[in-house]
């Protein structure tokens, strides 16, 4: 009786471990996360522009000239007008065929002298726009006029006011722009060529050189005259001769949309 009562509780035993055995083979495994695959960022193909010493020369004086010879905000601003338009397609091909363009910019901006003592900061100014830094506010605008004038068109959208203008962008009643939209800065890239000039023939005369013109040598074959050299004194003052109108000098800038920097090329160029 003993006996079938121990092999009673053997079986029993036998059937439990093998019921926990049993049941530590389906318990479910906890679920991995499914690996993700690293996706690749599209970086889009920068737009490059060559630029000249002359250019930057170009760059300086527009800032300088348009911004009222301001500070770092005002020059950045109009920086960043001359870099849209560059960008644009919509005008010319080179810093200085933008700046240079007939009534875009301030009457003498290629010829007038900059100041020395503004060469610094305009200077920083120059290098951080060929850089691919701009005015933050600006954004697609590539108009400025003087601040504080009203114009009576419905196009002007205004972005922000810089160094003694107010920037912006022409649009149509939907908000479209009316110009071809300017690059972003960050697929622009200005690539520095040395000792060759990126300007229009046209335009090469317009811009004052820092080579002093030389002298042509005195002739071994003329005679000497002697005649003594007449001395021109200077004219300080003209009298004007009775009933000859007096002109009186117009505002700045002087052509015909007065006030207004720039218009959108008939030949795109």
């Amino acid at each position: 009786m003993r006996a079938e009562i121990s092999f009673g509780k053997s079986l029993v035993g036998i059937l439990f471990v093998g019921l926990a055995a049993a049941s530590c083979t389906t318990t479910p495994k906890p679920a991995t996360a499914p690996v993700k695959a690293k996706s690749k960022q599209f970086q889009p193909a920068k737009v490059t522009f060559n630029y000249t010493t002359k250019d930057r020369d170009c760059l300086k004086r527009a800032m300088y000239f348009e911004s009222e010879h301001s500070d770092e905000a005002g020059y950045m601003a109009v920086g960043s007008v001359v870099m849209n338009r560059l960008t644009s397609g919509a005008y010319a091909d080179s810093i200085c065929g933008v700046v240079a363009q007939k009534r875009q910019f301030a009457p003498g901006v290629m010829t007038r002298e900059v100041k020395s003592q503004a060469e610094p900061e305009l200077a920083t100014a120059a290098d951080a726009i060929l850089s691919g830094e701009r005015h933050p506010a600006v954004k697609d605008a590539m108009f400025f006029h003087t601040a504080g004038l009203k114009f009576p068109y419905n196009n002007m959208h205004y972005v922000t006011v810089a160094g003694g203008n107010a920037f912006y962008e022409k649009r149509d009643e939907d908000g479209t722009l009316e110009t071809p939209p300017p690059l972003p800065s960050y697929e622009v890239a200005m690539n520095y060529v040395p000792g060759e000039s990126m300007l229009p023939p046209q335009f090469e005369v317009l811009i004052p050189s820092a080579v002093p013109v030389p002298i042509p040598a005195p002739d071994p074959m003329a005679t000497a005259s002697t005649q003594p050299i007449p001395v021109i004194e200077p004219v300080t003052s003209i009298e004007p001769e009775p009933g000859m109108p007096i002109a009186i000098p117009t505002p700045r800038p002087a052509y015909d949309n007065v006030m207004l920097r720039g218009s959108i090329p008939a030949n795109g160029g």
